[in-house]
């Protein structure tokens, strides 16, 4: 497992990530960290803004794609980069979070959306991983 909890995959026209977390927690963490790293060099930003995150969906898949995709949606409306992720509660349906960041241009992708291509969460020995692919 990537000591960052995330790695980036060849991808044909896209960009995607596998993502590993010890627990669903972890893994909805990586995921939004993992695909920021996409957007713009984290290292760069303080995080001075923060913002409650509160979702449901009919599954897990749904509501991993409906967390990252509305982060892209703060980032756009913002104008901000999100670097911490602090998940309060996460069941297979919902979701309550606080996600901090800073004003900050993306400097690297830009990034549509994040998709339902192939995706599934799994469970592994050690915890779960997943297949994000972004569009781009």
């Amino acid at each position: 497992m990537d000591e960052r909890g995330f790695q980036e995959l060849e991808h044909t026209a896209d960009r995607a990530l596998q993502v590993f977390g010890h627990d669903l927690k972890e893994l909805f963490v990586n995921a939004a960290r993992g695909m920021f790293s996409l957007i713009a060099d984290l290292d760069t930003i303080t995080p001075t803004r923060a913002h409650r995150v509160e979702l449901q969906a009919p599954d897990l898949e749904m509501l991993l794609v409906d967390w990252l995709n509305e982060l892209l949606f703060m980032h756009e409306t913002n104008g901000e980069i999100y670097v911490q992720f602090d998940i309060e509660h996460l069941s297979p349906t919902e979701l309550r979070a606080t996600v901090r960041g800073e004003p900050a241009p993306a400097t690297k992708a830009f990034i549509k959306a994040a998709t339902f291509h192939n995706l599934r969460i799994a469970r592994t020995e050690e915890g779960y991983t997943t297949v994000v692919v972004f569009d781009t």
